[in-house]
């Protein structure tokens, strides 16, 4: 959910809004479905933030070298029954997830997330294996296939990463479920101003960012990438943007015509605010960052803020 300073030239406080209404979805200045409705207002803010919704899916290109870890067969763990949804469960959408779930056992991991959940028909989403159910993932959300990473699997049940929330899981039990391959994963540092694309656990490109402010920082944990869209307007240089699983941490911090929104991860016009912390939330990289990632990041990649890596960031900084 980029935001542009109030200092920043007047082309940068046009907000783009995102309205979530029928089949659309709402970024931090982004859209994320098949259509999108937005509405400009003028005044000091800092830019909005994109949003998702799916046109070309990127395809992978084939893998050279299979981890064996990606093909070797799950172990099989007696299967742990689930009981009955009730049919007035709410489903998750594009607003705030419904609560009772669980936090992600472990947020900062930067192992990459293998596998996405994509729903082939509506399943309840539960608090635990064998608990109680809070609510469906259908296998659209807003209009947008919906892949969610896989975390953990237990008795036949899989954990996976809730969409708008933060730092959040829902369980699934077996059935009305495909996997989906993920190779790729996202890393971005704050401190260091560095998002990496990673493939098959290996650094292919690294990045400079803008990311949130003080009072609307980028949320820290694994979140993911919901889906894309495409603005109209040259804020965001005509390209695509990505809208992530993830909300602001404080909704209540960002613009009142931005709340709802979701994170996202897009370019700017301007590069003029790269290495500084200007937005709502949002991740801003490079024209030609951004247009690559385009081209090769499919929904359900796991994408991890965190303060700094260990070890330095591997690979070159891709200045342009």
């Amino acid at each position: 959910m980029p935001f542009v300073p109030s200092e920043a030239p007047a082309p940068t406080r046009t907000r783009a809004r995102l309205l979530l209404t029928g089949g659309l979805l709402a970024l931090l200045g982004g859209t994320v479905a098949l259509a999108l409705v937005i509405s400009s207002a003028t005044g000091p803010d800092r830019a909005d933030p994109p949003s998702a919704t799916p046109t070309t899916t990127p395809t992978p290109a084939p893998n050279d070298s299979v981890d064996p870890a990606d093909t070797a067969p799950a172990t099989v763990e007696p299967s742990m029954s689930a009981i009955p949804p009730p049919a007035n469960l709410p489903v998750v959408d594009y607003a705030a997830a419904p609560g009772g779930f669980p936090a992600d056992p472990d947020p900062m991991s930067t192992v990459r997330l293998r596998e996405g959940l994509h729903p082939t028909a509506k399943v309840g989403a539960y608090d635990a294996p064998g608990g109680k159910p809070r609510a469906f993932l259908a296998p659209t959300l807003a209009g947008v296939p919906l892949t969610v990473p896989i975390v953990e699997r237990r008795s036949g049940w899989a954990g996976v990463l809730l969409p708008s929330a933060n730092r959040t899981l829902a369980w699934v039990p077996p059935g009305n479920w495909k996997t989906v391959a993920l190779r790729d994963q996202l890393v971005v540092e704050r401190k260091t101003f560095r998002l990496t694309w990673f493939r098959d656990d290996k650094p292919v490109q690294t990045w400079r960012t803008t990311l949130g402010t003080r009072e609307t920082p980028t949320p820290l944990g694994r979140t993911f990438v919901l889906g894309r869209s495409a603005l109209v307007g040259n804020v965001y240089a005509n390209t695509d943007v990505f809208a992530l699983g993830a909300v602001p941490d404080d909704p209540d911090a960002v613009p009142a015509g931005l709340r709802g929104a979701h994170i996202g991860l897009h370019t700017w016009y301007n590069d003029d605010t790269l290495g500084e912390n200007v937005t709502d939330g949002c991740i801003r990289i490079t024209k030609s960052g951004q247009r690559k990632l385009l081209e090769e990041i499919i929904p359900g990649t796991s994408l991890v803020v965190v303060d700094k890596l260990p070890a330095a960031t591997p690979g070159p900084l891709t200045r342009d």
